[in-house]
């Protein structure tokens, strides 16, 4: 509550915290509370405000991207986490791309990961980027699309291709994960233009037979509306492809074309 937390700053425990969080480099036994406090500064950041938070409280944001630079698997996915929470709005996402390389170079590390840690990891990555990524049609200005386009490039030398890559994986968290990172992008202008020009891209985004369960046909779908309700896509994608999508999009999830049989008289 609102009160609970200008009691605590009244108090001087958020300072005193901040402070731990400062000295926590010298301290051997700072990985067994720095999750806890660190994820403390993102929740609280989200619930006041993610710029106020880290303006007033630098040593967080500082701590957040070395541990995410750094290679101990526990503290990196509560950056990631932390990242995400502080990344899921416009004002958060603005603080971020304040710290400028400091974050591309997390987001590089988190495009590494996302291709390489154990599967647990990756999804948290996945979700992480789906997060950072998605901006609201009535935010997309040029400013935040071309800051969108650039940690994108950030991720990866081919992000389209990684995240493709992962989408034909038979794993359905996998799959559906590197999906929802296709819909997070969908809407925007820049994310249309590298679908169109990626070989197969297209014609793999109406391709049913590579979504083997529920989970994977509704990730599918939900991109495919997700493009069709945008208002560049006709533009951009052009007629054929547009409306082969719209044609998916209609048809719904679930839908199998059914082959018909003809009867021939003296058959066996």
């Amino acid at each position: 509550t609102q009160h609970g937390r200008q009691y605590l700053a009244q108090q001087g425990i958020i300072d005193k915290i901040s402070n731990i969080i400062i000295g926590a480099d010298s301290d051997p036994f700072s990985s067994f509370y720095l999750p806890g406090f660190v994820k403390f500064f993102g929740n609280l950041a989200m619930v006041d405000s993610p710029q106020q938070i880290c303006e007033q409280y630098p040593a967080f944001v500082e701590k957040v991207f070395s541990m995410a630079e750094g290679q101990d698997p526990t503290l990196f996915g509560v950056a990631v986490d932390t990242i995400a929470i502080l990344g899921s709005n416009v004002e958060g996402k603005l603080v971020l791309q304040k710290a400028g390389s400091h974050f591309h170079r997390g987001l590089n590390r988190i495009g590494h990961q996302i291709k390489n840690a154990p599967t647990e990891m990756r999804i948290r990555c996945l979700d992480a980027v789906s997060s950072l990524l998605f901006l609201q049609p009535e935010q997309q200005t040029e400013d935040l699309l071309r800051m969108t386009e650039s940690w994108f490039s950030s991720l990866s030398n081919q992000p389209l291709e990684l995240f493709r890559s992962i989408s034909t994986q038979p794993f359905p968290d996998l799959h559906c994960g590197a999906l929802r990172v296709f819909t997070a992008i969908a809407n925007q202008p820049w994310a249309q233009q590298e679908m169109l020009a990626s070989p197969g891209f297209m014609e793999y985004m109406v391709d049913r037979s590579v979504e083997p369960d529920k989970a994977s046909k509704e990730a599918k779908y939900e991109l495919v509306k997700a493009l069709v309700n945008s208002k560049t896509a006709a533009e951009i994608f052009g007629n054929q492809h547009f409306l082969r999508l719209r044609a998916y999009m209609l048809e719904g999830p679930y839908y199998v074309k059914a082959i018909s049989t003809t009867a021939v008289e003296g058959a066996e």
